[in-house]
């Protein structure tokens, strides 16, 4: 079991995923749960209604808050502001390149250093594991910051469902490899497909989880569905997108970032004010929707239920 999350997650039960109700009403039925969800939204936080700009569907926006009190951001922000190459780099862009991207039905598999390798469609994980709510600050390593409602269940459940052998002392991730839907992957200047990595106790802290919607709908093709990472105390492009293999080895992965410019992007990436990347500064953040800067926090913000993974280790070294 996974280092536990020290502030309560709201409920799935309260702001239930479109693609769950819709896909698996009965499963719901069967449950015993249908009702009471009624019940339920007589007690959710208000929500307001707006209109995804890409498919026209009628999101609910939370007003709701972080932990440290930061309100979440729009969700016409967080759907029309996305790094994204294997779409496009045009940030404002990546919205209207993934328009036709199909993220459901998606598939990931687990294997390498497990005892139970397995294929699971995302529809499977929502019931095998129950996502909950998880409201999550987002720090881009370009200096911009979002606070953003993920619907998610933490990683360490699908590794101990993998049953994980003890030499596993790494996750390696994988992204989707696809250049006709993926028109940004025909960049030879990339790698692709994108990988990326986590430290075994990192992927199996409680905060780090599998996103498979968010603002109580499904996950949009330019924030990384059918399934990404989320990992909220590094930079973001460690969160990776669109992911189809899950692999527990052995070594140190290599990973996207690290590759093509190694000096900048270390394999680490915790969110560290003090050390900066090329050529950005990293001790002050700008929130998507405000105009001023405000002071970025170590391991963005996450420090008491992070900080102890790295006790005795140089940070400004291991980047």
């Amino acid at each position: 079991m996974g280092t536990k999350f020290k502030s309560t997650p709201v409920k799935s039960s309260e702001i239930t995923p479109k693609h769950v109700y819709l896909s698996r009403r009965d499963f719901i039925k069967a449950a015993g749960l249908l009702a009471g969800s009624v019940v339920l939204a007589t007690c959710a936080p208000q929500l307001t209604k707006t209109p995804d700009p890409v498919s026209g569907t009628q999101i609910a926006e939370s007003r709701k808050t972080d932990e440290l009190g930061n309100p979440v951001n729009a969700f016409k922000d967080i759907t029309n502001y996305n790094n994204y190459y294997e779409f496009t780099p045009n940030k404002s862009g990546v919205a209207y390149v993934s328009r036709n991207f199909k993220t459901l039905p998606w598939d990931v598999e687990i294997y390498g250093l497990v005892k139970n390798p397995q294929k699971y469609g995302v529809e499977d994980l929502i019931k095998k594991f129950q996502p909950e709510e998880r409201i999550y600050r987002l720090r881009c390593v370009e200096g911009w910051s979002m606070v953003i409602p993920w619907t998610g269940f933490p990683l360490w459940k699908l590794i101990d469902a993998a049953q994980a052998t003890s030499d596993a002392k790494f996750v390696r991730f994988e992204t989707l490899l696809n250049q006709k839907e993926m028109p940004g992957q025909g960049n030879p200047s990339f790698p692709f497909p994108y990988q990326e990595g986590l430290r075994m106790d990192e992927a199996r802290h409680d905060l780090t989880i599998l996103a498979t919607g968010m603002y109580g709908g499904e996950l949009p093709a330019q924030d990384g569905g059918g399934l990404r990472l989320v990992v909220p105390w590094k930079y973001g492009f460690k969160s990776i997108k669109a992911i189809v293999k899950i692999e527990l080895v052995d070594k140190r992965p290599e990973t996207f970032w690290s590759t093509v410019a190694p000096r900048e992007y270390g394999f680490y990436s915790n969110v560290n004010p003090n050390v900066n990347h090329t050529p950005w500064s990293q001790s002050t953040e700008r929130r998507i929707g405000e105009l001023s800067r405000r002071p970025t926090l170590m391991f963005n913000g996450y420090a008491e239920q992070v900080a102890q993974l790295y006790d005795g280790m140089d940070l400004d070294g291991f980047f």
